[in-house]
């Protein structure tokens, strides 16, 4: 295959991600990346120096993504409980079991380097605060349920991912249905 001259960055790191999300982490060579987006392997060491550079840039791509995807669901949800659940049932679109277990090896790449740690504290604060938005005209609901969503959301992925019985958003939805009802119960008088 002939070698191409140019590519854009944000092509490069798509092709980066892929690998990633087929091969694992270790699969993210120069070399692997050269045969899989066409540049020299001299180039992408030009453009990103080291194999710990370039899969860093991969990984904040990424994240700009989640973000914009993110906010984009945010914005086109209502402002409501049920908007909050369709927020994160839109977030779960993970695949089949084996999709999911392939992103935990980049999520573990994520929890290795501190930049990258960093975007994930700021992505949950991001989340929280839309998912707060979705309860601001709810009466009875507690103070920062967005976080207690979110929490609760990552840890349905993970019960889901040990019993892969149907659609992880269907078991997304039906655990983050049933946290609402108890949040938002109002409490029996005295």
């Amino acid at each position: 295959m002939a070698r191409r001259k140019t590519l854009p960055d944000e092509a490069v790191l798509e092709a980066a991600l892929a690998l990633i999300h087929e091969r694992g982490p270790e699969a993210l060579t120069f070399e692997n990346l050269s045969r899989a987006c066409g540049l020299s392997g001299s180039t992408l060491v030009q453009r990103f120096g080291s194999k710990a550079a370039l899969k860093q840039a991969a990984l904040l791509q990424a994240w700009d993504g989640l973000d914009a995807r993110t906010a984009g669901l945010a914005a086109a949800v209502p402002k409501s409980p049920a908007g909050a659940i369709a927020l994160l049932v839109g977030l779960s679109d993970y695949g089949d079991i084996e999709a999911y277990a392939e992103g935990l090896l980049v999520l573990r790449e994520d929890l290795r380097d501190p930049l990258l740690r960093a975007r994930g504290a700021r992505w949950k604060l991001a989340i929280a605060e839309a998912l707060d938005a979705c309860f601001a005209d709810t009466p009875h609901a507690p103070k920062d349920i967005g976080l207690l969503l979110a929490s609760h959301w990552q840890g349905s992925l993970v019960w889901w991912s040990f019993d892969p019985q149907g659609a992880v958003a269907d078991h997304v939805r039906h655990g983050l249905v049933g946290l609402v009802a108890v949040l938002l119960a109002k409490e029996p008088s005295a």
